[in-house]
């Protein structure tokens, strides 16, 4: 087992960590947008509540997801000299600067082997990523974003108990521009009368390139997730357990997302329907 400290009001994180050797490490994937993913973690000790990850538990019995991390130790060598097309995004199944990357490094040693040449999207809830910005810098073709949403308070150690708080995450962004890397905010999970979607644009549209807007996944957040949100937020509850409310709030958010001059992307996962929409606005 493994006590890492954390960036949270809490002392540590305790789980086990779990090393392994992979044969490979960049995987395809049809996420929107990506035509790789690279985990050089699986599992996350940031333990998000509602983290659409935690499918994982399927194939890696460790335990309870933000229990266990799996961390791929040859992933530096994996990407030395490889080339891929297209873009690669890091991470889908954990958080590349979660905390036990200030002690691994892993995500450091794979960036400065990775080819520079190489379009690559990074996505974190972490302000570690401050620490290799200067290899960060030297990529030719890269997007780092932030996760963002607004949580505080109780809601904040119930939902992401382990991740830095909002401010930590603005402040990564307003460096990480102010250094000329192109960044974005990813509003996650977006639900009704709990996260001001509206509000964050506007504290962050001097700070970004774009925007990715993504309204709460229903299928993958988790029953106890959506127990903690009914006894937490019921209005938030009820408005995203009735489909013609759901509905009605994606309706009204691109409607809001369409009055802002900026890049956004709004991603749609329809409760209930086998629907997965991706709209563009400039």
């Amino acid at each position: 087992m493994k006590h890492v400290e954390s960036s949270t009001n809490f002392k540590c994180i305790v789980y086990k960590l779990v090393k392994v050797e992979a044969k490979e490490i960049f995987t395809k994937t049809r996420i929107p947008g990506a035509s790789y993913v690279l985990n050089q973690y699986i599992g996350c000790g940031h333990a998000c509540l509602y983290c659409y990850a935690k499918f994982m538990c399927r194939w890696k019995r460790y335990g309870d997801w933000g229990s266990w991390i799996e961390a791929k130790v040859n992933a530096p060598e994996l990407v030395r000299d490889k080339h891929v097309h297209g873009m690669v995004y890091m991470s889908s199944v954990s958080d590349p600067y979660q905390p036990i990357e200030k002690e691994l490094k892993l995500t450091k040693r794979v960036l400065k082997n990775m080819n520079k040449d190489i379009y690559l999207r990074i996505l974190t809830k972490s302000n570690l990523l401050l620490r290799d910005i200067d290899v960060l810098a030297q990529f030719r073709h890269l997007e780092v974003g932030l996760t963002l949403n607004g949580f505080d308070g109780k809601l904040k150690r119930v939902f992401e108990p382990y991740s830095p708080g909002h401010e930590d995450r603005v402040k990564a962004l307003e460096k990480l521009s102010s250094e000329g890397l192109k960044t974005y905010a990813f509003i996650s999970p977006a639900i009704p009368h709990l996260v001001d979607v509206t509000a964050l644009i506007k504290q962050l549209k001097d700070l970004v390139n774009f925007f990715i807007v993504e309204p709460l996944n229903i299928k993958l957040c988790g029953h106890c997730f959506l127990k903690a949100l009914e006894e937490l937020a019921p209005e938030s509850f009820k408005a995203i357990n009735s489909l013609d409310k759901y509905l009605s709030y994606h309706k009204q958010l691109r409607r809001e997302l369409e009055e802002f001059k900026v890049k956004t992307m709004l991603v749609a996962h329809y409760p209930r329907l086998c629907v997965h929409e991706l709209y563009i606005e400039n």
